[in-house]
């Protein structure tokens, strides 16, 4: 399945995808699990999930303090 994944605010990304996770995904970009939220149809979905969607968007999560 072909994927697309767009980082809100930045690049969109294609991947073909067979049995990956969200969080294979993020790794190919150099993304941690821990400083995103993935959103497939605006709901977040866990990152360890096979890949079930063509259209995916990451957001990144702000911290501070």
């Amino acid at each position: 399945m072909r994927v697309t994944l767009e980082v809100v605010g930045g690049d969109h990304h294609e991947f073909d995808v067979a049995d990956e996770t969200y969080a294979d995904l993020l790794g190919e970009l150099g993304l941690s699990p821990h400083e995103v939220a993935v959103l497939v149809d605006g709901r977040p979905v866990p990152e360890d999930q096979p890949v079930a969607a063509s259209h995916v968007r990451v957001l990144r999560l702000v911290q501070g303090g």
